[in-house]
Order: C-alpha cells, then sequence, then structure tokens
C-alpha cells in the first residue's frame, strides 16, 4: 500500500485510503475498521505524500519520517501518541534529530506517532518505495 492513496480527513479520526473517486468528491475506507464513507469537497482533505516535517536544513517528506520510525522500531508499532509530549519530542528527536522545534509542535509529531502506529496496524511496513538502480551508460567522446 502506497502513501499516495492514503488520506487524513478533517473531522474524522484516523486514515483512509482513497477508493474512488465520484462526481461531487470521492469515496474513502477507513483503514481501522474498512467502513467506507463518501468525501465531498467541503472536507479538508490531506495525502500523507504531500506532507512534510520541517527540519533545519530542509523539508523531509512524511514517508522518510515514516521510514526511519520502521528501522528505529524493526517495523513495530511505536510509542502510543497518547504518551506525555515531552517523551515523544525525546524520541523524535532520536529519529529526526535536526527537526526544527520552532516550526515542528508536540500536536504535528503526536499526529506522526498517531498515523505511524495506524499505518503498521493496517500492515503497511515498508514507507519509501525503492528506486531501482540506473546503470550509467559510459558516454562517448
Amino acid at each position: 500500500m502506497s502513501l499516495q492513496k492514503i488520506l487524513s480527513i478533517s473531522g474524522k479520526p484516523g486514515l483512509y485510503e482513497l477508493k474512488a473517486q465520484t462526481r461531487g468528491g470521492f469515496v474513502a475506507e477507513s483503514l481501522a475498521d474498512k467502513k467506507k464513507i463518501s468525501v465531498n469537497v467541503r472536507h479538508n482533505v490531506s495525502m500523507l505524500s504531500e506532507i512534510a516535517i520541517y527540519t533545519h536544513t530542509e523539508e523531509v517528506p512524511l514517508a522518510e519520517v515514516f521510514q526511519k520510525l520502521a528501522d528505529k522500531e524493526e517495523g513495530k508499532e511505536s510509542l502510543s501518541h497518547k504518551s506525555s509530549a515531552n517523551e515523544l519530542t525525546t524520541h523524535f528527536k532520536e529519529v529526526l534529530p535536526d527537526f526544527d522545534e520552532g516550526r515542528v509542535y508536540a500536536s504535528d509529531i503526536k499526529k506522526v506517532y498517531q498515523w505511524y502506529n495506524i499505518l503498521v496496524n493496517a500492515g503497511v511496513n515498508t514507507f519509501v518505495e525503492e528506486t531501482p538502480a540506473t546503470e550509467e551508460k559510459p558516454t562517448e567522446e
């Protein structure tokens, strides 16, 4: 399952997988209970593949942050998003040491852990697609 089709919908708990487009929106399926819902254009929807975390040097795509978390946790669940903000921030610094503490809030970190755990429980264990190595062709001079 690719993060390209995973959505966060404002006002709706959890994460959803995009299933089909309709005339006035789309149909999404909850990763937690597999219930399908109809989402219209009035909902604020974020695709996880479009979200990034600020660091002091660049923006790191959420998929890479999830992959670092998965590597640290050996593919298993991580801390609960209900852990203390201090505990989550300390753990997040181990995963992404140079994140920008001025622009990444405790609520953002809680969302990262909540979404990561939802994805792991849904069977997702690889977040960054491996790109096949391309062979470099020698240039003729």
